[in-house]
């Protein structure tokens, strides 16, 4: 593969704020991170058209500087529905134990036409995806409306597949939360710089690096890896600006959390967060079956969160989770690009 083409970063810092869907990306998050001078995001997951509207109009009273929207592919993952019911039936003395009821474990779209009709409309200056590439026509669309567009990627193979992106996001496996991969499928997960130097040797296109990053030291690697910026989500789960939850917040300085681990315990699909007792338990009888899973154990979740439990919802957080501060977003992107 021959030298990347040459490319500015055009958002000022080279820090990017991870979107991070089911609530703790907010509109005053991403907007106090795009005006600090880095690129600020809304996460769209789990969200309406009409929500995510909300949410960019809200960001745009708070800056007028860019920012991002992330979108959730729809998954073509097939499920084993008799899987699914399996684990129902596990995780039913949980639901009894919280007073709650399980959630139907639907699939869905996650209003992905509507929303992608929406941002045509009236886009913002970058919108990613994540779980998958959009067709090279709805690209081409974007691109015309001056739009950047982003892509997730977890290995060389998505790198080649998303040839047609103007920029993609590696998310190593150090990274909180959802693995960001195409397909639901177990496969071989990589460190951050290892997999950003299997991407390099595929792709020409500029590289924005997530997964662990929580230092000025930590970008300034990624950057002389050969990325264009640092991508960071659980380094801004304490700021204030943050949607983060009680009990999540606390758990992130509770000495009793001394390590994060990939699991599809609470969504069945891979993601880090911390270890808890549900993801101790249930980690190992979980299927991969995303979203139908999410769904299914939302209800135990956020009952378990209302009421200070942590030992059950989910905890997402990177390994670089310890490192997190309560400090401005501001801050935060300022320190990190203080290379």
């Amino acid at each position: 593969m021959s030298d990347p083409v040459p490319w500015s970063w055009p958002f000022g810092l080279p820090v990017v704020q991870a979107p991070m869907a089911g609530g703790a990306s907010t509109p005053r998050l991403a907007a106090a991170v795009s005006e600090a001078g880095g690129l600020g995001f809304l996460a769209a997951g789990y969200k309406t058209a009409a929500q995510t509207r909300q949410e960019i109009e809200r960001t745009r009273e708070l800056t007028s500087r860019p920012f991002g929207v992330n979108v959730f592919m729809p998954t073509a993952d097939d499920v084993d529905q008799a899987e699914i019911e399996a684990y129902a039936k596990v995780i039913e003395g949980e639901a009894r134990r919280l007073s709650a009821t399980l959630g139907v474990p639907r699939g869905g779209d996650d209003d992905f036409p509507a929303k992608v009709a929406d941002l045509l409309a009236d886009p913002p200056a970058v919108v990613s995806f994540t779980f998958g590439c959009p067709e090279d026509e709805l690209i081409q669309a974007f691109r015309r409306e001056g739009t950047t567009v982003m892509v997730t990627v977890t290995s060389a193979a998505e790198a080649r597949l998303a040839s047609a992106a103007d920029v993609l996001c590696v998310q190593g496996e150090e990274a909180g939360g959802h693995r960001g991969s195409f397909t639901n499928a177990d496969a071989e997960a990589m460190s951050l710089e290892r997999l950003l130097s299997r991407v390099r040797e595929v792709s020409r296109l500029p590289l924005i690096a997530a997964g662990g990053v929580a230092s000025a030291a930590d970008v300034s690697r990624v950057l002389s890896a050969g990325a264009v910026a640092a991508a960071a989500g659980t380094a801004f789960l304490l700021c204030p600006e943050s949607g983060t939850g009680e009990v999540h917040r606390a758990a992130l300085t509770d000495p009793r959390f001394t390590r994060t681990a990939v699991t599809r315990a609470f969504t069945g699909r891979p993601a880090r967060g911390l270890v808890n007792r549900f993801m101790t338990e249930y980690s190992g009888l979980a299927p991969a079956a995303y979203p139908q899973l999410h769904h299914l154990t939302a209800p135990l979740r956020r009952a378990a969160a209302a009421g200070g439990d942590a030992e059950t919802p989910h905890l997402w957080a990177g390994t670089s989770w310890n490192r997190a501060r309560n400090t401005s977003a501001a801050d935060i992107a300022t320190n990190l690009s203080a290379i």
